[in-house]
This record gives structure tokens, C-alpha cells and sequence, in this order.
């Protein structure tokens, strides 16, 4: 009787085994692969106002066509407490790309410009998802830091808050003085 519940265990175990490489055999292997670089023309200490690049390629894995492509830049803010995704109107004018049919082996390749306007630590991923399945597949993340720039500088504004005044009393001085000589 030992013998038999063992032989029914092991059938039992091994069966579970079987099936669950079955299982995972049958999950749809992931038809894109994203990759997400940055351009080696990048500042390495960011700072507010500097203009980076990012560049992705999308490539079809699988066997077949994917139709109507559409990929698209994620920025997220990191800042502990301040975590929040970005509205990128003013980060960049290239917020997303469309490709009609994606041929299998076929690349996407896009480069994606940003101005940086706030400081802070940042995410950027790429994620792509086409009409046909209901997944979004995502590129590895990169992380950066934007440094705080001032943005009034005393030097710049001083000259103007004082000249401008002095310019401007000493044009309607000259036409008094002139008014009276004449």
C-alpha cells in the first residue's frame, strides 16, 4: 500500500511538472524588444534649460507583422515626495511615434529630443503597443539628474532695473533743458 501512494505521489508530482512546462511553453513570448540609450552628446551634469537626446530601437521578435504601432516617452519625476509622471508639452515636442506594419526582424529606430526644464531626478522610458494585443511592452528605464539653474541672475537684471530709469529720466531732462533754451 506504501508502495502505491508513493508510485501515485511521484505520478501526481511529476504530471504537475509536466504540465507547468507546458504552461510555461504556451506563454506568448514577448513579440518586441525595446532598447533606450542615451546620446553620448548628452551633458553628464545636466543642468535647467540644456537639451538632451535619447535614442530607442524597437525591434519585432516574433513571427509576425505587428500593425499600427504606436510608441511613446514617459518621463517621471522621482523626487521623494514630489514622485509624479510629467506633462512633457514643454520637455519636448516629439512625445510619440507611429509605424503602420513592423515587419518581423524590422527596427524602429527614433531619437527623442527633450529641453530639460525643471530640476530634479527623472525616469524616461519608452513604451510601445500596437492595435492588435492588449499589452504594453516598455524599454529598460534611465535615470538622470537635473541640476537647479538660476534663472534670474542679479548680474543680468540690475543693469536693466537701473539703466532703464536713468535712460529714461534723463531723455525727458534733455527735452526740459531743451524746451527752456529754445
Amino acid at each position: 500500500m506504501k508502495y502505491l501512494i508513493h508510485t501515485f505521489t511521484i505520478m501526481l508530482l511529476l504530471g504537475t511538472a509536466i504540465d507547468s512546462s507546458q504552461a510555461a511553453d504556451s506563454v506568448p513570448r514577448t513579440p518586441l524588444n525595446i532598447t533606450l540609450q542615451a546620446d553620448p552628446s548628452n551633458p553628464s551634469q545636466p543642468v535647467m534649460g540644456d537639451k538632451m537626446r535619447f535614442h530607442s530601437i524597437i525591434t519585432n521578435t516574433g513571427s509576425a507583422p505587428i500593425e499600427g504601432l504606436v510608441g511613446w516617452i514617459s518621463l517621471v519625476e522621482v523626487d521623494p515626495g514630489h514622485e509624479q509622471p510629467m506633462d512633457l508639452e514643454d520637455w519636448s515636442a516629439h512625445k510619440a511615434i507611429t509605424g503602420t506594419r513592423l515587419e518581423p526582424g524590422a527596427e524602429l529606430k527614433t531619437t527623442w529630443p527633450m529641453r530639460l526644464i525643471q530640476h530634479g531626478d527623472y525616469r524616461v522610458v519608452i513604451s510601445v503597443t500596437d492595435r492588435n494585443q492588449r499589452r504594453v511592452y516598455t524599454s529598460p528605464m534611465l535615470q538622470f539628474h537635473v541640476t537647479r539653474k538660476p534663472v534670474v541672475e542679479s548680474s543680468r537684471i540690475l543693469p536693466v532695473a537701473l539703466g532703464v530709469p536713468f535712460f529714461i529720466g534723463g531723455l525727458i531732462g534733455l527735452r526740459i533743458w531743451r524746451q527752456k533754451n529754445t
